[in-house]
């Protein structure tokens, strides 16, 4: 009866509490009430019955209801506590590193495994600078990441995530995982290809005594330098070997720079026989098929590039990795692939309808001459060729090139607009790129796009990391002077009876490409390149209509004077010429003062930089051999040659391109400075 009268007696039930919970728990009241009403109505007594059973079921329910509830209360509350014990708990004994911080940066609180990393130092009050300098700058630095980061602390790994808002930081050794990732990327398996450059030229004149003593020195020092790095070397052919090792070696030979590139090439100099090496390395991914195709292609690379190199590339890589590249390619004794590309390229030809040719944009007088020269000889075979030119924005020296081919109908017909390529293509189109091998910088990718499945390729630069993905026919030979002087020997082996022999605007015109590239036969030019100008000229090269073509007006002439003006010398015979942000200067003129600056006693390289467009900034480079420009346009995006070569960059200011260009010169100098040490 007491309880009966107590307060707590009469509440609401908590599980009634809940306002869905109370309309269902009165709608089925109501619905029983009905009921028993409807039953009474019909039978009093069975009403009375049904009454009871009713209240009988609704206490039941009450009391069964309410001891869940107690029960679920008990339930939760014993969790809570058994939750909140295992927190405590694992902030105390869990692997995890737990560091507490105030807003001054005092330790307020770390638990034991934080704890044993700082040793029986007691660090609790202190500030964390004073605990520890170097994990204070640690997590300074790190005080924004939101995601956890990879650190080194005391000689080692943890994984550590900064709850800035509440100062807490979290630390977690993964020291034993880092070792075994470690473990893993060292033995992951590296391909590579060693290929002798130049042992058919060298051992050409040789007696058999010398060419065995030059083929036991070779292997002998890549077999030593095999056994030191721990790789696997085979040879496959008198100048071809075959590399297998792992990434730890890769490792290690990529700190040395690959110095038995020069060991070889210094000591074998010695004898009068020099001898370059060529390496392609491929790493990474499960696919041994695909690692082998891999290292053959980035052996092409540094084949293509001129030899005497070094190019890593991995199968996830976007891009390779060269050393090497600090000599100029030699030039070859023998004319068997100039034979052999010449007929190749005539089968090609007689397997096309039309033949389209293009160089790249903006295009010099090599560029322009190599494309009237693959005309003639398609002419000579019987083929229509039509030579793909965008008209605008043409130097001085192109533009009274085609005021001269007015004179000759049956060219200028040939000579369309890369709309009207367009439209001409068709899938039995071919197309020769020459004087590139950037599929971007052509004078139409749209062409190439359309004709990539049926492109061949001829050039003198260095091959480049872009290149097309599967032509027909690639003659890239860096040792040659120029487009032109390739092109010139393939006449040679055209029929002397054609009835469309190279006329004499052509031949002018190709002379005139190789005299520019050479700088007036000063650079780059060996005995085949007087050759092919001997041919040209005796073919009816006309020397006065070159030197016309190569006047230079007066504007040019005072622009690459004012260019001059602004040099300023940096480094070790390093001339740089920045110009004016506001004011762009023609292509040409830029890099006609690169190579007057070249002239200056002292200057061993020479890059002016300059504004092209008012979005676009250009760079021309050049060397007198000892400093490898390639390499420094290459990291700017740009190419060419050891002494020659270029780069264009859009959306930046010209003084943040000046300052890149001098810190890659300084590091360039730098690294030569190790090596020679």
């Amino acid at each position: 009866m007491k309880r009966l009268l107590e307060k707590e007696f009469w509440q609401i039930p908590e599980f009634l509490r809940n306002k869905h919970l109370r309309i269902i728990a009165v709608f089925l009241l109501i619905l029983s009430l009905v009921c028993a009403t409807l039953v009474f109505i019909v039978n009093a007594w069975l009403g009375i019955i049904v009454f009871l059973l009713i209240l009988l079921t609704i206490g039941l329910s009450f009391i069964t209801l309410k001891q869940v509830m107690q029960d679920t209360t008990h339930y939760i509350s014993d969790l809570s506590y058994k939750i909140k014990r295992s927190e405590q708990e694992a902030l105390l004994k869990m692997p995890i590193g737990i560091l507490m911080l105030n807003d001054l940066a005092e330790v307020v609180w770390v638990n034991p495994t934080m704890q044993k990393l700082f040793g029986q130092e007691e660090i609790l009050g202190k500030k964390l600078t004073e605990a520890d300098e170097e994990l204070a700058k640690v997590i300074n630095d790190n005080m924004s990441n939101k995601d956890s980061v990879e650190i080194k602390w005391q000689d080692k790994k943890f994984n550590m995530l900064v709850q800035n808002d509440i100062n807490v930081v979290y630390l977690l050794d993964i020291t034993h995982y880092a070792e075994i990732q470690k473990q893993y990327d060292d033995s992951r398996l590296v391909i590579g290809q060693i290929f002798i450059d130049n042992y058919d030229e060298v051992t050409q004149s040789m007696n058999d005594t010398n060419i065995s003593n030059l083929s036991n020195y070779i292997t002998n020092e890549l077999s030593s330098w095999a056994s030191q790095m721990g790789m696997f070397l085979k040879m496959i052919d008198e100048d071809h070997y075959f590399v297998l090792a792992y990434t730890k070696s890769l490792t290690q030979m990529e700190k040395e720079k690959f110095k038995l590139l020069d060991r070889i090439r210094e000591r074998t100099s010695k004898q009068n026989f020099p001898v370059t090496l060529s390496i392609g390395l491929a790493y990474g991914g499960t696919d041994l098929a695909k690692l082998s195709r891999l290292s053959q292609s980035n052996l092409d690379l540094a084949l293509g590039r001129g030899g005497d190199q070094v190019v890593v590339r991995g199968v996830d890589d976007s891009q390779a990795r060269f050393y090497g590249g600090k000599t100029n390619p030699m030039e070859k004794r023998t004319r068997v692939r100039a034979r052999m590309i010449s007929q190749a390229l005539q089968e090609l030809m007689s397997q096309s309808d039309d033949i389209f040719v293009m160089g790249h944009a903006r295009p010099d007088m090599d560029s322009i001459g190599a494309c009237l020269g693959i005309r003639r000889i398609a002419k000579m075979n019987g083929k229509q060729c039509w030579l793909v030119l965008d008209t605008d924005n043409l130097h001085s020296d192109i533009q009274r090139l085609l005021d001269e081919i007015d004179n000759y109908p049956d060219i200028k017909e040939s000579i369309i607009s890369p709309e009207e390529a367009l439209q001409k293509a068709t899938k039995k189109s071919l197309l020769l790129m020459l004087d590139l091998s950037k599929p971007s910088i052509s004078m139409s990718p749209e062409l190439y796009d359309q004709l990539k499945n049926r492109v061949i390729i001829i050039d003198h630069h260095r091959r480049g990391e872009e290149f097309p993905e599967n032509p027909m026919l690639v003659y890239i030979e860096p040792y040659a002077s120029s487009t032109c002087e390739l092109i010139t020997e393939m006449f040679e082996y055209q029929s002397r009876y054609s009835d469309d022999p190279i006329n004499k605007l052509e031949a002018t015109a190709m002379l005139t490409g190789i005299v520019i590239d050479t700088k007036s036969f000063s650079l780059r030019t060996g005995t085949r390149t007087f050759d092919a100008a001997s041919y040209l000229r005796s073919v009816g090269a006309d020397s006065q209509m070159s030197q016309h073509f190569m006047k230079e007006n007066v504007q040019s002439f005072l622009q690459r004077n004012h260019l001059i003006d602004r040099v300023e010398f940096v480094g070790n015979g390093n001339a740089v010429v920045v110009g004016e942000n506001d004011r762009a200067y023609d292509p040409v003129t830029a890099a006609q003062a690169a190579d007057s600056l070249l002239t200056v006693s002292g200057v061993q390289a020479s890059y002016v930089v300059t504004h092209r467009s008012e979005d676009i900034i250009g760079i021309s480079a050049r060397s007198n051999g000892e400093t490898n420009v390639q390499i420094i346009m290459e990291k700017m995006g740009g190419g060419g040659h050891l002494s020659n070569a270029a780069t264009q960059i859009e959306d930046r200011d010209i003084l943040d391109v000046r300052k890149q260009l001098l810190d890659l010169i300084a590091q360039t100098e730098e690294n030569n400075t190790e090596e020679t040490d």
